[in-house]
């Protein structure tokens, strides 16, 4: 099992790859969650990921020939190009699976490294599988993700650096999915300080450490899709379960509305830019869904390697639930200026048209009248209500679409 020497042994190894990301204070989310929050800024890291400090720290305790064999990793993302990007530094070549579906923002990032990516498999446990394979038939070293002690090691320097940026810490919220970043966090930090709490966070769709935990023994879960793609892990490792049978305390989830929300709340609120494995701590807390009240609490930011495609997305959804962007389907009389009219009322009521579409056949329209949807800015979902009584009072029977 994974030591406390082993992550200060960790710490002095990559010293000089790796960089300390700030502990920061967040007045807005210490008010909305009644702790004191202060957020580990992981995602600043080169690649974008705490996921540097394991490869670098596995890479460094491998043998020399077995560095000259080549490394090979299975990753959704993070730790491929954590991997890719030290291997090139070390001078390693590097081949790294990942599943058909990653976005390609990691896709890409992984091969800007300089490592060679072969797509493969619906989900990470397929793409470790045929990582491994290869391994076998190529001999190239295989580093896993989350399951080996020096990846552990590496993670949990994130612990030792949690120490001596707040003194008087009192909890941790950590994101989990193979359970190497908990389990290494969690061991360093218990062992230093017990008193700790260590909570992990796990998103709705693949509890697998809950599941494991509860079984005393790794359990595969069936796969799902998640945003919270970077622990979209079904099945944790027999370290991993381990150490977190050892050290932490409570395990909780958030669900995929709860992460693209954290998200945009990140984004906007905190001018940080978090994909969903990195945001899923802060969706908990948000929504409470850990006993910690009034704590000093440390959440891990893992990440920030989001694809763009759907950021742009989460960020509409976001809107809507919030109430600043609504689409209104409205009946018009079909005549000349009708349409005028009605653009005048949304005017007049500070609302902005970003979308106009014109019917005339469909949605039950009668003759002599015609459907449009119209899509508006707002500011906020009390001015929206305040829209819509203007369109009543103007005699405009409509529906709410978004």
């Amino acid at each position: 099992m994974v030591t406390l020497a082993d992550i200060e042994a960790a710490r002095a190894r990559i010293r000089d790859g790796i960089r300390i990301t700030p502990a920061a204070y967040s007045e807005i989310l210490s008010r909305e969650t009644g702790n004191t929050v202060l957020l580990k800024l992981e995602n600043l890291h080169v690649t974008g990921s705490y996921k540097e400090r394991g490869a670098l720290n596995g890479m460094l305790c491998m043998s020399p020939q077995q560095r000259a064999s080549g490394v090979i990793a299975a990753s959704a993302g993070n730790h491929a190009q954590g991997v890719a990007y030290h291997a090139g530094r070390l001078g390693v070549r590097a081949t790294i699976v990942m599943p058909l579906y990653t976005p390609l923002v990691k896709v890409s990032s992984t091969q800007g490294w300089g490592a060679e990516v072969v797509l493969h498999g619906e989900n990470f446990d397929e793409a470790l599988t045929e990582a491994r394979r290869r391994s076998e038939a190529d001999g190239a070293t295989f580093l896993h993700a989350f399951n080996d002690p020096a990846v552990i090691a590496g993670q949990g320097t994130v612990g030792l650096e949690l120490l001596d940026q707040i003194p008087d810490l009192e909890a941790v919220v950590v994101p989990v999915g193979g359970g190497g970043l908990i389990s290494g966090i969690a061991c360093a930090i218990k062992e230093s300080r017990p008193g700790v709490r260590i909570i992990g966070v796990e998103p709705a769709a693949l509890p697998s450490m809950a599941a494991a935990l509860a079984a005393h023994q790794p359990v595969e879960i069936p796969a799902s899709p998640t945003v919270a793609d970077g622990v979209a892990v079904r099945k944790v490792g027999d370290l991993t379960l381990a150490l977190a049978e050892k050290y932490v305390d409570e395990m909780v989830t958030a669900d995929d509305e709860e992460t693209a929300m954290a998200i945009l709340r990140l984004l906007e609120k905190q001018k940080t830019l978090a994909e969903g494995a990195g945001a899923i701590g802060i969706a908990a807390l948000l929504q409470h869904r850990t006993t910690l009240r009034g704590k000093r609490t440390a959440v891990i930011i893992t990440g920030g390697n989001i694809d763009v495609t759907l950021l742009a997305h989460i960020i509409e959804r976001g809107l809507v639930k919030d109430g600043r962007l609504v689409r209104l389907r409205v009946t018009l009389s079909d005549h000349p200026g009708g349409l005028q009219s009605l653009t005048a009322v949304i005017a007049q009521g500070r609302a902005n048209i970003v979308q106009v579409i014109h019917d005339r056949t469909y949605f039950g329209v009668h003759l002599g009248e015609a459907k449009i949807d119209v899509t508006m800015e707002t500011r906020g979902a009390a001015h929206a209500e305040e829209l819509m009584a203007d369109l009543q009072r103007a005699g405009y029977t409509f529906e709410r679409v978004l």
